[in-house]
């Protein structure tokens, strides 16, 4: 019996540098980034603010050109696309959840989450009919009417969650998702994120997942964990995973049974 084959990533970055300014006065916010993110995973890249992250996932969504290297998600070459093509499939392939909620305030949860699909196009019942079966899928079934300011801060992050999710991607992208939760609710949305990890598209193809973030409380939900630092990005040293079980076991439930992911049971 031959050996089990692990898949091809879902996105490919080698070499990856980026440089602002020039001469005396250039920034290296990245330098010679290789990441891989599988399908399938839960990976998180964790680091201080400012050491490039933000950077790091406006290039490998294809929003901001790298200086040097190769950036590939799906086999796509994202910078030999056309930029209508290269926007097109972005809105194809990648949902966004950040740190700051960004939903419309004058419309209700429902139409929120809708949004995205009625921008590609489909048809306002089939949008709608979506968009309430993903805000269901987050436990919010019986708030599709309310206003975002109705809605305390995790209901608002699990809006944004499935509004992300809603045009079915194959790669989602968060960007400190739980910063502005308390521990309890930043848990909720993180067991929300991790079982999107375990989702498919419209074609039964798995999902990737990035979350970038500087809270250890949520590192425990991780398959995989990267440091990144002054714009390197390296997979978690030891010394580093010590750190994320001993913040999982401070946060820990005392009635949980089972850890999650790799976390050490409490």
């Amino acid at each position: 019996m031959g050996l089990k084959q692990e898949p091809l990533p879902a996105v490919r970055l080698r070499r990856v540098t980026k440089t602002f300014g020039a001469g005396e006065r250039a920034v290296a916010a990245l330098r010679g980034v290789d990441l891989d993110i599988p399908p399938g995973r839960l990976v998180m890249l964790a680091g201080p603010s400012g050491c490039g992250k933000t950077t790091l996932v406006s290039i490998t969504t294809g929003m901001l050109r790298p200086s040097s290297g190769e950036v590939e998600a799906f086999g796509l070459a994202w910078w030999q696309l056309s930029d209508d093509e290269r926007t097109r499939r972005r809105g194809e392939l990648v949902g966004y959840v950040f740190q700051q909620f960004h939903l419309i305030p004058s419309l209700p949860v429902l139409l929120n989450v809708a949004v995205p699909l009625l921008a590609r196009g489909i048809p306002r019942r089939a949008a709608l009919a979506r968009a309430a079966g993903q805000l269901e899928e987050v436990g919010l079934a019986g708030r599709l009417d309310a206003a975002p300011h109705e809605l305390s801060g995790g209901m608002q992050q699990r809006v944004a969650l499935a509004r992300a999710l809603v045009g079915r991607p194959r790669l989602l992208i968060c960007d400190e998702p739980t910063a502005n939760l308390d521990s309890r609710t930043g848990e909720t949305v993180m067991d929300l994120i991790r079982g999107a990890s375990r989702g498919v598209d419209d074609q039964g193809r798995a999902r990737a997942v990035l979350v970038v973030t500087h809270d250890f409380r949520a590192l425990r939900f991780a398959d995989l964990i990267y440091q990144m630092e002054d714009g390197a990005v390296q997979p978690a040293s030891a010394p580093f995973l010590l750190q994320v079980w001993q913040a999982a076991l401070a946060h820990c439930d005392a009635a949980e049974l089972e850890p999650i992911g790799d976390a050490p049971p409490c």
